[in-house]
C-alpha cells in the first residue's frame, strides 16, 4: 500500500511538471491568460451578492504539503492572480496572520480566503484554505478538508516526497477529496504557471453537492476570538441559507444565537447580506464563552432542526506540560489569556493544577512540542504574560489491580498526565504508554543510522520500502516518550538534514515503567518527578541514569548554598541512581589558631561539624522560584 502511495505521488508528480507550460511566452499559456483573468473594478463592487454564484460554479479547495514546500508562497501567487491582493513586492505569507507565523515562517493555523476568477467568460468563486505543513497541526488540515472538495499537494522541486508528503495525501484520499499534484519551488515567487493551477481547480475538482432549498446546516471547522466581537466562526454551508437577522441553533450546545454579521474572508474579513449552500464564510452571533464556538459544530436554523452533520476526528494532546505564572498576582490575567487563546486554538487542553512550590496553574496538553513552543510564544506576544513551563511529558495509563481502587476512581484505567501522581506498582495491574506510527524517508546511504537511531529509541520496524534507487520508506512503531523532545533534532543532525520524519497516534502499549523522583536530603520534590522505562538492557538503564544525573547537575549549579550540605539524588523506588552534592557554606574556625596542639584544631573542626549535622536534620530547604525556572524549561541540548 505504502509502495503504491510512494509510486502515485511520484508519477503525479512528474505527470504535473510535464503538463505546465515551459514558458510564459509560449502561445499556449498567452491563450490561458486570455480566457483567465480577474474581476474588473465594476465587478469587484458586485461581487458581495453571493447569489450570484450557483453551486456549479463553485470550488472549495486547500493547499497542503511537507513544511517549508512553499504552500504559502503559492497562496500569496493565487490572491495576486485573482486580484484579490495587490501585487506588491512585499507579499509574502500574506494569509501567515501570526506573529509568530512571520518570525518562524511557518503556518500555525488554517486561513481561508474567498477568490473571485474569470475562466472562459464563466465567472467562480474559489475558496481557498491555506493550512500548516508541520506534523504537529495535522488537525489543522484534517478539519480543514472537512470543508472541501479537492486539494493541491505541493511537492518541493528540490526536496521531493517527504513524510508529510505523503501523510497529507492520506488524510485527503480518506476523505476521498480530488487531489492536483503541483510541482513547487520552480517558479511559484515570480507566479509562472500559476494560471494553470488555477485552471486545474476549476476543471478537475468537484463542485459541493449541497441543496439550497433545504433548511440551513452549517459546519463550524475553525474559529477564532475577537475582544470587540467576540467568537468569530468559519463556516461552510452544506445546505439553507443564512442571512443577517436569523435565529440560528447550535446541535451541540443547544444554545440560541441572532446573527450579527455575516460575510466572506477576502482574505479580511467583508460583509455579506446572506451566504448559499456550497459558500465558505464567518458568522458572528454574540458567542463570548470559550466552550460555545465547538469545531465540527452543525448550526442550523431556530425553527428548522435538522440531523448533524458528520464531525471530524477530534485533537488527543500528545505532549502535558505545566504552566505556571511567575508572580500569583498574575493567575487570573494568565488565565483570561489562556482561555482566548484556546479558544483561537481549540486543540490545546487546559487541567487546573497546583504546586506547593509553583502555586496555582494548569496542567495544559499539546499536539507536539512544537505546538508547545508556539503557544507559549504567543501568550508573550499577545497577551504579555510570562509563565514558567515544565518538562513536557506523554500521557499514560494504569490498569488498576483492586476492586477498592476502581470504585474510588470509578474506572479500571486511569490516564496520568502529571507524574507526579504516577501511582505505585503495588496498585497497578499494569502500565500502558503511548505509541505512534512513525514514517521516516530518508535518502539510502542513511539508512543504517536511522535504524540505528530507531533501536536506540525502543522502535519495532514495520516496514521497508524503497521508492526508487535513492529514497526509502521506513515505518516504525515508536513509544511516543521517545520522540517528543529531541529525536527530531537528532534524525536531521545524522541525515544532514536529507530525512523527514512523521506520525500517528496508535494507541497505547503495556510497558515496563516507573516514577524517578528527585529528593533533596532524602525529601521528595514532586515538581520535578519524571516517568522511565526500566528495562534489562544496559542502554536503557543507561539512559534513565542519564536523565536523573542531568536533572542533579542543573539542580545542583541552580539551588542557593546552605549553611549545610544538600544532597541532590535521583531514585527508582528506593534505590539511588544519581546524586551530586551542593557544598555547604563553611566559617574557618581555626582561622585563631597560629600553631600550639593539633587535638585543639581537631577539637574545633569536630564541634563544627556536629552542629552542622544538627543543622542538616532540622533546616529547611526552600527552593526560589527562578530555580524551578531554570530546571524546569526544556533543554534542547540534552
Amino acid at each position: 500500500m505504502w509502495a503504491l502511495a510512494g509510486r502515485a505521488l511520484a508519477a503525479w508528480a512528474a505527470g504535473a511538471a510535464r503538463s505546465l507550460p515551459p514558458c510564459p511566452r509560449h502561445a499556449a499559456a498567452l491563450e490561458l491568460r486570455a480566457a483567465c483573468r480577474p474581476f474588473s473594478a465594476a465587478e469587484l463592487k458586485e461581487k458581495t451578492d453571493m447569489s450570484r454564484f450557483p453551486v456549479e460554479d463553485i470550488r472549495n479547495f486547500c493547499i497542503i504539503a511537507h513544511v517549508d514546500h512553499g504552500k504559502s508562497t503559492l497562496a500569496d501567487r493565487l490572491l495576486e492572480l485573482t486580484g484579490t491582493i495587490d501585487k506588491t513586492k512585499k507579499n509574502k505569507q500574506v494569509l501567515d496572520k501570526l506573529q509568530v507565523e512571520r518570525e518562524r515562517g511557518i503556518t500555525v493555523k488554517a486561513q481561508t480566503a474567498s477568490l473571485f476568477y474569470s475562466f472562459e467568460g464563466k465567472k467562480y468563486l474559489l475558496n481557498l484554505i491555506d493550512t500548516p505543513g508541520h506534523v504537529d497541526f495535522s488537525y489543522e488540515v484534517s478539519r480543514s478538508l472537512s470543508a472541501c472538495q479537492g486539494v493541491l499537494l505541493v511537492v518541493d522541486a528540490n526536496e521531493g516526497i517527504q513524510a508529510q508528503t505523503v501523510a497529507n495525501f492520506f488524510l485527503a484520499f480518506e476523505a476521498q477529496l480530488s487531489i492536483i499534484p503541483v510541482i513547487n519551488k520552480i517558479s511559484a515567487k515570480i507566479g509562472t504557471n500559476v494560471e494553470s493551477v488555477l485552471q486545474a481547480v476549476i476543471e478537475r475538482i468537484p463542485p459541493p453537492k449541497v441543496h439550497r432549498e433545504n433548511p440551513l446546516r452549517a459546519l463550524v471547522f475553525d474559529s477564532t476570538f475577537d475582544q470587540y466581537k467576540g467568537v468569530i466562526a468559519n463556516i461552510a454551508l452544506f445546505d439553507g441559507v443564512v442571512s443577517k437577522g436569523d435565529k440560528i441553533v447550535s446541535a451541540h450546545t443547544k444554545k440560541s444565537y441572532e446573527v450579527n454579521e455575516i460575510g466572506i474572508l477576502n482574505p479580511n474579513e467583508q460583509p455579506t447580506h446572506k451566504l448559499y449552500a456550497g459558500q465558505v464564510g464567518f458568522l458572528i452571533a454574540g458567542m463570548k464563552d470559550v466552550t460555545e464556538a465547538q469545531i465540527g459544530d452543525t448550526l442550523f436554523l431556530h425553527n428548522h432542526p435538522v440531523e448533524p452533520l458528520p464531525g471530524f476526528k477530534s485533537a488527543k494532546p500528545m505532549v502535558f506540560a505545566g504552566m505556571y505564572p511567575i508572580d500569583q498576582s498574575e493567575y487570573n490575567n494568565l488565565k483570561s489569556a489562556i482561555e482566548k487563546l484556546t479558544l483561537n486554538d481549540s486543540s490545546v487542553t487546559v487541567h487546573r493544577d497546583s504546586s506547593l512550590a509553583l502555586g496555582a496553574g494548569w496542567r495544559l496538553g499539546f499536539l507536539g512540542l512544537l505546538h508547545m513552543e508556539v503557544f507559549n510564544q504567543r501568550l508573550e506576544q499577545e497577551y504579555n504574560a510570562s509563565v514558567i513551563l515544565t518538562t513536557p511529558t506523554v500521557p499514560y495509563k494504569a490498569v488498576l489491580s483492586s476492586a477498592k481502587l476502581i470504585k474510588e476512581h470509578k474506572e479500571k484505567e486511569i490516564t496520568i498526565i502529571n507524574p507526579a501522581q504516577f501511582p505505585d506498582k503495588s496498585k497497578v495491574a499494569e502500565y500502558l504508554e503511548p505509541v505512534v506510527l512513525g514514517t521516516i524517508i530518508t535518502p539510502t546511504e542513511y539508512t543504517g543510522k536511522m535504524m540505528a537511531l530507531c533501536q536506540a529509541r525502543r522502535a519495532v520496524q514495520k516496514n521497508m520500502i524503497f521508492i526508487d534507487e535513492n529514497r526509502v520508506m521506513l515505518k516504525y512503531l515508536f513509544p511516543l516518550n521517545e520522540i517528543v523532545v529531541d529525536f527530531y533534532d537528532s534524525l536531521k543532525s545524522l541525515s544532514s538534514g536529507y530525512a523527514s520524519f512523521d506520525y500517528e497516534d496508535a494507541g497505547y502499549q503495556t510497558a515496563e515503567l516507573v516514577k524517578m523522583d528527585i529528593l533533596l536530603n532524602g525529601n521528595i520534590v514532586e515538581e520535578l518527578c519524571t516517568v522511565v522505562h526500566t528495562c534489562i538492557f544496559f542502554c536503557l538503564r543507561e539512559k534513565a541514569y542519564t536523565v536523573g544525573k542531568n536533572i542533579c547537575e542543573r539542580l545542583k549549579d541552580s539551588l542557593p548554598r546552605q549553611l549545610f550540605e544538600i544532597a541532590v539524588q535521583a531514585a527508582i523506588g528506593s534505590k539511588v541512581i544519581a546524586r551530586e552534592t551542593v557544598k555547604a557554606y563553611r566559617k574557618n574556625v581555626l582561622a585563631k589558631c597560629y600553631g600550639g596542639d593539633i587535638t585543639r584544631k581537631m577539637k574545633l573542626l569536630k564541634r563544627q561539624a556536629e552542629g552542622k549535622k544538627k543543622l542538616r536534620k532540622i533546616g529547611n530547604i526552600e527552593i526560589p522560584k527562578d530555580t524551578f525556572i531554570k530546571v524546569l524549561k526544556t533543554q534542547p541540548n540534552k
